[in-house]
């Protein structure tokens, strides 16, 4: 089906966006990075596109949301082990970033996550095990 996942994000500065997914350890695909706009490189094919307001306007009429204030969006992607998931968070808080919750572990899946600079909601997740069975549905 899909080959790939471009999420667009506005975001209200460039160098202070890219400074801080860098200081995570994420790189920029610069084929597709300008002062406009910015290709975050989270694996492979996936890709966050941090779009300066100005510029993300003219992809949309609808206002855009202050995800400081409002979710537009929670953002989830996966990780290896609870460590790599860990780590993010505490790189993202230590480049400025918020954890706004505690991890939570639900035993087949350990997931915590951060807000970046501009409020949006990043989810991280690594599959521990299997999730428990579902009780078989009762026909009515």
């Amino acid at each position: 089906m899909h080959k790939q996942i471009y999420v667009n994000l506005p975001i209200k500065d460039m160098q202070r966006s890219r400074r801080f997914f860098e200081q995570m350890g994420y790189s920029f695909n610069p084929q597709f990075t300008n002062d406009q706009g910015a290709c975050l490189v989270l694996g492979e094919n996936l890709y966050a596109m941090l779009l300066v307001e100005d510029f993300f306007k003219g992809f949309t009429s609808k206002p855009i949301a202050d995800a400081t204030r409002t979710s537009e969006v929670l953002i989830c992607v996966s990780c290896d082990t609870r460590e790599e998931v860990d780590a993010l968070v505490a790189k993202a808080v230590a480049a400025g970033g918020t954890a706004p919750r505690a991890p939570q572990d639900h035993g087949f899946m350990y997931g915590h996550g951060f807000e970046d600079l501009d409020g949006h909601i990043w989810e991280l997740v690594a599959m521990t095990g299997e999730p428990p069975a579902q009780p078989a549905q009762q026909a009515s």
